[in-house]
């Protein structure tokens, strides 16, 4: 969805319409739906719907104030406080300041959407006008109710409890939202949450309130993004963002919920240097915050985006104990670092551990929790999945939970398809020990993978020696009485690449048998920089592995195109943000254009293409065998175990 324009909100304009919200919370007045007075029969809480039914106490209409009851619950909750306590405080505020931008959000639409007019001539329309006229009311009440809510949650979110499963469990829905017009869908809305708060079962303390105000406007949330679809007239709605001005809020269209919710996770500090080894996925990460960086905010996109140096998922695998835990902190470090120096709001929003969840539909719904904030087009987002394997494993394996199988689901609906949204700003690691566990289309979304290795050389044994005695040495300079090597300083090999073809030192052809003996058929046919040679390889690669699609020929064409953008941005660019950074998107652009073309002077396309093939084409070898090796493995060993055991059982007897 492009967002083409962005409109500010400004303070004083809210200053005029904040007496009209306290009005609403002062007091409104509902006449309750025939079916929201009959949902107790086949409610599943029976005591507090039956209560909401009965809120009339059989008069026809009733007249309901926030702010009465929130005295009132003061009183209960804290009969000995003066002052009204800062929970409650908080809350009223959060209500009146969301009631105030949604009248704000309606009384734009009704501008944008040429509602205003028809409201002026309402006496004059004929019928396809009277329709015009409801239907435009319709959408304009439910977006205000959206914006409404969307700015409660953005202002008590951050402040409301962690867990709100308690309180999800008291809560038994809305029973009914209107939004035959504002004034209805306002008093609806109000009455329901008034209602709800004055039930001694809900409210048990004075931080229940806020706990209970943001669950109640999540699920009004829900309830008019179930309807969104029935709208019309939308176009004005979701082709341009809000900002708030001199503050983080920001509504776009209907989408980004809970933008700015999400609060960065703490991480351990940890510099490249310190860890030995994993030349590629150093690389790699050095990459990825280069190319994050370079987002353009005004712009909304990314000029690696536009040159295809960009990888909003990516992948790091490796044995166990090689380093991904340091690496996920580096990777943050370095860009946190970068941003703050930038001045760039980072938020680093790992996977939480907690996700799959017992209750039917519970993991889909913390999965869209955790991917919503990936939208947020107004901070630097990197996302990292550690033991990729535990939530997003094969669906098809024997004994997969259906909390997987929706989290799953969740991530390919957001990655790929009509709700992915990259703007260039986040990107999604995912890092495991058993890539081949991971279920077969997760894999096939990922567009750059590196491997995590640990150390390989002797030089890197000695460096990740060094790290550790070197701390003794620090304390007590002489007590490491050990003869160190001749002509080579600690840590020098651990220092950056270049480019990957410095790692690669590519071996020119295929490692895994099945792929070298493709490899070899094409190319008695075909030299390997024929196109047809690579048209005829992936025809022999697909008879040899069925899932091999043109998803995989597409990643090859990112991994080539990752290639040629491999280039070192400018080391003053980033002592001089003004040089680069700070510049507007399509200077940035022709600047990348610059470097990328000295860049390709030294490369040779073919030649790149040919390693990516091949590199790709093991790789995918490598993930597809490791599963019935694996299996065979463990069978062999349990046979040797049986073998010895049945020796030693015969020489006792």
């Amino acid at each position: 969805m492009e967002h083409n324009s962005t409109f500010p909100i400004k303070q004083n304009e809210l200053d005029m319409l904040r007496d009209e919200a306290t009005s609403y919370i002062k007091s409104i007045q509902w006449e309750q739906g025939q079916r929201a007075k009959n949902k107790d029969k086949d409610a599943k809480d029976e005591s507090i719907l039956l209560y909401l039914s009965r809120a009339n106490n059989g008069s026809s209409a009733s007249i309901t104030s926030v702010s009465k009851t929130i005295l009132e619950l003061k009183k209960r909750l804290l009969p000995e406080s003066i002052a009204i306590p800062i929970h409650l405080n908080q809350t009223l505020f959060a209500v009146q300041e969301g009631i105030t931008l949604g009248i704000w959000i309606k009384d734009s639409y009704y501008d944008a959407s040429g509602l205003s007019s028809l409201a002026e001539n309402r006496s004059a329309l004929d019928n396809s006008g009277k329709r015009e006229y409801e239907s435009k009311m319709q959408t304009a009440t439910a977006f205000m109710l959206f914006s409404t809510a969307y700015k409660v949650l953005h202002d008590l979110k951050p402040i409301a409890s962690d867990d709100l499963s308690v309180m999800k469990n008291k809560f038994a829905g809305i029973p009914e939202v209107s939004v035959l017009s504002p004034l209805k869908g306002i008093s609806c809305a109000l009455f329901y949450y008034d209602k709800y708060l004055g039930h001694p079962e809900i409210i048990k303390s004075d931080k229940d309130v806020i706990d209970f105000t943001v669950v109640y406007f999540e699920a009004l949330i829900a309830e008019i993004q179930m309807r969104k679809s029935t709208l019309e007239y939308t176009e004005t709605i979701s082709d341009r963002t809000y900002k708030l001005e001199s503050s983080e809020f920001a509504v776009s269209g209907w989408d980004n919920i809970f933008q700015g919710a999400a609060k960065s996770v703490e991480f351990n500090k940890i510099q490249f240097e310190q860890i030995v080894g994993n030349r590629d996925a150093k690389h790699f990460a050095r990459r990825l915050t280069e190319r994050m960086l370079s987002y353009d905010f005004d712009a909304k996109k990314n000029p690696f985006q536009e040159l295809g140096g960009f990888m909003p998922v990516f992948m790091g695998y490796g044995i166990p104990g090689t380093g991904k835990s340091m690496l996920i902190a580096a990777i943050a470090t370095r860009l946190k670092e970068h941003c703050d120096n930038l001045d760039i709001p980072f938020l680093f929003h790992p996977m939480p551990d907690t996700l799959i969840s017992t209750f039917q539909g519970g993991s889909a719904e913390k999965m869209v929790d955790w991917m919503k904030p990936l939208q947020d087009p107004s901070k630097l987002i990197f996302a990292p999945i550690d033991d990729a394997e535990n939530n997003l494993q094969e669906r098809t394996a024997q004994g997969v939970s259906a909390g997987v199988k929706e989290v799953i689901g969740v991530f390919l609906r957001y990655t790929e398809g009509a709700y992915a949204v990259n703007y260039g700003n986040s990107s999604i690691g995912l890092f495991t020990n058993l890539p081949e566990m991971l279920d077969k289309a997760v894999i096939s979304r990922v567009q750059g993978r590196f491997k995590i290795d640990g150390a390989r050389t002797e030089h890197d044994f000695l460096d990740q020696d060094h790290l550790w005695w070197r701390k003794l040495d620090t304390t007590m300079p002489d007590f490491v009485n050990m003869q160190g090597p001749e002509n080579y300083s600690y840590l020098q090999d651990q220092g950056l690449a270049k480019n990957m073809g410095e790692i690669l030192n590519v071996s020119g052809k295929p490692t895994e048998e099945r792929v070298l003996d493709a490899y070899d058929k094409t190319e008695k046919h075909f030299k390997t920089n024929h196109h047809l040679f690579y048209a005829n390889l992936y025809t022999e690669i697909q008879k040899i592995f069925p899932f091999f699609s043109s998803r995989d020929v597409r990643n090859i064409q990112s991994a080539v195109s990752l290639r040629l953008t491999d280039f070192d941005l400018e080391e003053d660019w980033f002592e001089n943000p003004e040089i680069y950074f700070k510049k507007d998107y399509d200077v940035k652009f022709n600047m990348l254009q610059e470097l990328m073309r000295a860049n390709m002077k030294g490369l040779n396309f073919s030649e790149i293409r040919r390693q990516e093939v091949v590199r790709y084409l093991d790789n995918v070898a490598t993930i597809a065998d490791t599963d019935f090796k694996r299996k065979v493995d463990a069978r062999i060993n349990q046979l040797n175990i049986d073998m010895e055991a049945r020796e030693q059982f015969g020489k006792q007897e």
